[in-house]
């Protein structure tokens, strides 16, 4: 087996109380430790960041001195695993301005060039997504398309370069005590993986 850098980033806003979502990070962070990968955890909630308000913002203003740990964990990662739950059908605001804030050019893509896309500049890393929700993972993924997710994979992660990008999306979460841990032995038998 080849041994990988995994970051979790932990996408739950929320960092007063334990959710799921921490569950099922400590969980997949247990599982990769125990068979030898070396795994880093990045929790957005503890960081201190402004919202990006423009394109000028985002192609030329500096990155706040609060991500650019951030930038040099994902720089040094092969694996990443982002863990959020599902807010209005979408990832909470926190996490999408930190993903905005993170892949500026000259670091998740290159400078645009007449008119043409810069370079995927992250490529080399995969990555897997884990969503939680309060509705059955089936109608997330049948009804509405799976939509957010879809979305993080094409437009953030793929675009940087990032693939192969699997997810994992755990429905009912306020469900029986027994079907949360069966996820939480799947996320940790992915972590052992490394996938």
């Amino acid at each position: 087996m080849t041994f990988r850098r995994i970051l979790i980033i932990q996408g739950h806003p929320d960092s007063s109380s334990d959710h799921f979502c921490h569950a099922l990070a400590r969980s997949y962070r247990d599982g990769a430790a125990a068979e030898g990968h070396e795994v880093r955890t990045l929790d957005v909630s503890r960081l201190d960041f402004p919202v990006l308000r423009s394109k000028q913002e985002w192609e030329s203003e500096s990155l706040p001195p609060s991500l650019a740990t951030a930038q040099q964990q994902i720089t040094w990662a092969e694996h990443l695993l982002v863990v959020f739950p599902l807010w209005l059908g979408d990832m909470p605001a926190l996490l999408k301005a930190f993903f905005e804030q993170v892949a500026r050019p000259g670091f998740a893509v290159g400078a645009a060039v007449g008119g043409r896309p810069g370079g995927k500049l992250l490529g080399g890393r995969s990555a897997r997504v884990v969503v939680t929700m309060g509705m059955p993972a089936f109608i997330y993924r049948w009804y509405f398309g799976a939509h957010s997710v879809k979305s993080l994979e094409r437009n953030i992660l793929r675009f940087a370069g990032i693939a192969p990008v699997r997810r994992s999306l755990v429905g009912m979460v306020e469900g029986p005590a027994l079907k949360r841990k069966r996820w939480l032995q799947r996320i940790a038998a992915l972590g052992r993986k490394g996938t």
